[in-house]
């Protein structure tokens, strides 16, 4: 695994953190919450940028925000309780299934 994927490891795991911090800063109205998911989104679009340099932007982009919206799902039912539905849970799966199939059809640089 070269630099550039783990960097776009680092950019979704960096905005789940960001998109969690958003949910536990209650509108801004918790400041230490709130610092965070700037922060997070900071280190999160630097470490996208860098992944950039020799990941295909299309290919970066759907992986960053389809494993960020999966794993931000997966945070809410576990974390938040939310409910895991029939439905949410097919949805979940397909989006890993495309962005699975984004990375086994794109040839390796």
């Amino acid at each position: 695994m070269n630099t550039s994927w783990i960097y776009l490891l680092l950019a979704i795991t960096f905005e789940v953190s960001g998109t969690v911090s958003m949910k536990l800063s209650d509108g801004f109205s918790r400041t230490g919450p709130s610092v965070a998911m700037g922060l997070c989104y900071l280190i999160s679009l630097s470490f996208l940028t860098l992944a950039l340099k020799r990941i295909e932007l299309g290919m970066a982009y759907a992986i960053w925000s389809g494993l960020g919206t999966a794993m931000v799902a997966l945070v809410g039912v576990y974390w938040f309780e939310e409910h895991l539905t029939p439905g949410k849970l097919i949805s979940i799966t397909l989006i890993i299934a495309g962005v699975a199939g984004l990375h086994l059809s794109t040839p390796s640089s």
